[in-house]
């Protein structure tokens, strides 16, 4: 019988992150709940263990339940009834299915009848989902805004409604309207206090929200009266079981069909506030948007890794010219590419998910006693590392899951266009990972002061001074040529202190700082595990080095005084389409 998770022992490989020890050590706190709950880990063994099972259970409902029911959702997906928003009926069956494994509040702490799980293997499940049906993976990963609630509501908050998506209630996060997509300082869905119900009170419409009928609702609203910035936002908590709010419109979309898009107006809707007023933008969306990107890092994976399975699948089947297609070097040239993106960016989804785990599980014990000074620099360190990894994790993937899928119709030749075949399906559902959650560019926007301040470049270096096995040192050799180029670009930039120019240049410094990265991931893992990454650490690396080499170039020869010209025929073709 399939299993999505243990028929790919390269997604287990990362179990054994040489972070993991810790991360369980912080997580579990001394290993204390075993004393209280009979399925909590009674050491680190019992707990990567533990996990192996979840990751069994979820690859099992995965590739036998889920994925059969994907091309049905696919072609029914949700709609419209009274204001309400009705699933696909063979959404309802995967929902059952992820409830009785037991596969929700799966990071929250066990008192509130959550799994405890770190966010490295809730990365990994959500992968597995996502390989099965990316549609379905965004309402069943949703259950992450919990994390948000933990972290910021009150404890009567957490006891009130923690329970409620342990046991399988659904989540959304309300956030961009008609006029405020991603710059949400325009957010204007007005919140005000009803004193005389001593709650909060909101009004107005949110769009392109994801799941947006579901069970319980984190919602960004102007709670400050006359502001028109980020500073008037507060985070607030609806409860659908309220009412006040309806669905006015389902979005007909190009892919993950079974993931309902809505458009909701809110009238008078009774809601909670979570945390304190002002910091709805500023600090938790904040929080709330990195855990989503990694959450559509992991979605990506999922997709990578089906668009292989499924090209592989055809060019082994598939006869032209009196043999199987796998056979010619333009096609197994183009499955390698497709495996070592694949394995090249799960390594850089599972390394950041582990710098966000160590930091994460910091904080959670910060709730209940001071860190030691130690501890607040190990904090401050892994902090640090995540917010640098998570744009590149997200949108790294989410290019690299539109190129397997697109490669994989091309496998395909014109059974790939057409709507029996799978892998069309793919391609239009990877379409969005690169835009929702924020877009690639503005994962540039993100990465590129760690860029032009010189932390990738440090990560770098220090990743160069690490041991590797003597059939991965020539690679490494590789690797550095390509350090000293980026170097060599990012200087130029520096020195040319021209905004408009750095500007222009980031997305290429931002491929180049992704490609480096993975290849010194690729080459770690290949060194412990050949026999599962040594093949994609040698395409991966190659590919690399002709990708940052002709950026280098490109970066290096472009001046400022060329700008204009590049403005110009932009002005030159916007007045041609008027006229």
């Amino acid at each position: 019988m399939a299993n999505y998770y243990s028929d790919h022992p390269e997604i287990g490989f990362y179990l054994n992150h040489p972070l993991m020890a810790r991360i369980v050590e912080l997580k579990e706190k001394g290993f204390a709940d075993a004393k209280e709950y009979a399925d909590a880990p009674v050491d680190f063994e019992d707990a990567i263990e533990n996990y192996k099972r979840i990751l069994d259970i979820t690859g099992d409902v995965a590739a036998n339940i889920i994925e059969p029911n994907s091309e049905s959702v696919d072609l029914e997906g949700p709609h419209l009834e009274n204001g309400r928003m009705i699933y696909a009926s063979k959404t309802f069956e995967n929902l059952d299915a992820t409830r009785k494994a037991g596969l929700h509040g799966v990071s929250m702490p066990r008192r509130y009848g959550g799994l405890n799980l770190p966010n490295a293997v809730f990365s990994m499940l959500s992968e597995v989902i996502a390989a099965a049906d990316a549609g379905f993976q965004n309402i069943w990963s949703l259950q992450s805004c919990i994390d948000t609630l933990y972290e910021f509501g009150s404890e009567e908050q957490r006891e009130k409604y923690i329970p409620r998506v342990c046991a399988g209630e659904t989540m959304s996060m309300d956030l961009t309207e008609p006029d405020a997509g991603s710059d949400l300082q325009r957010v204007m869905l007005k919140a005000t206090y009803d004193e005389k119900e001593d709650c909060w009170r909101l009004n107005g419409v949110k769009r392109f929200i994801t799941n947006g009928d579901s069970d319980i609702h984190l919602v960004l609203a102007r709670s400050e009266e006359g502001t028109k910035d980020g500073r008037g936002l507060s985070m607030f908590i609806y409860d659908k079981r309220q009412g006040g709010v309806n669905v006015r419109h389902i979005e007909h979309k190009l892919g993950i069909h079974g993931s309902p898009t809505c458009e909701l107006t809110y009238k008078n809707a009774k809601a909670e506030l979570c945390g304190s007023t002002r910091m709805g933008l500023i600090k938790y969306v904040m929080a709330l948007m990195n855990g989503a990107r990694l959450g559509i890092a992991a979605q990506s994976v999922g997709v990578e890794q089906e668009a292989y399975n499924e090209g592989l699948k055809y060019a082994k089947e598939r006869q032209q010219f009196g043999q199987k297609i796998i056979e010619f070097p333009a096609v197994y040239d183009m499955l390698a590419r497709m495996k070592a993106k694949l394995d090249a960016g799960r390594s850089l989804l599972y390394q950041t998910a582990c710098y966000v785990d160590v930091y994460k599980a910091l904080e959670d014990i910060q709730r209940d006693r001071k860190l030691e000074a130690e501890e607040r620099q190990e904090l401050k360190k892994f902090q640090r590392l995540a917010d640098a990894f998570t744009p590149l994790a997200k949108g790294m993937n989410s290019e690299y899951a539109n190129q397997n899928a697109y490669d994989a119709i091309s496998i395909h030749g014109g059974s790939g266009f057409i709507m029996e075949y799978k892998s069309q399906r793919l391609f239009r559902d990877a379409r969005i990972f690169s835009i929702y959650e924020g877009t690639t560019q503005l994962q540039v926007v993100a990465a590129i002061r760690y860029i032009t301040n010189g932390t990738y470049l440090g990560i770098m270096k220090e990743m160069l001074e690490q041991e590797v096995s003597d059939e991965m040192k020539p690679l490494k050799k590789r690797i550095e040529g390509m350090v000293a180029q980026y170097e060599a670009a990012l200087n130029y930039v520096k020195e040319a202190q021209n905004q408009e120019l750095q500007d222009f240049l980031a997305r290429r410094l931002y491929d180049m700082t992704g490609d480096i990265i993975m290849s010194l991931l690729i080459i770690g893992d290949a060194t412990k595990a050949p026999e599962l990454f040594g093949k994609s650490a040698q395409v991966y690396v190659r590919m690399a080095e002709e990708d940052v080499m002709g950026k280098a170039i490109y970066v290096r020869h472009f001046t400022a005084e060329e700008l204009p010209s590049f403005r110009a025929k932009e002005e030159e073709a916007g007045e041609q389409a008027e006229a």
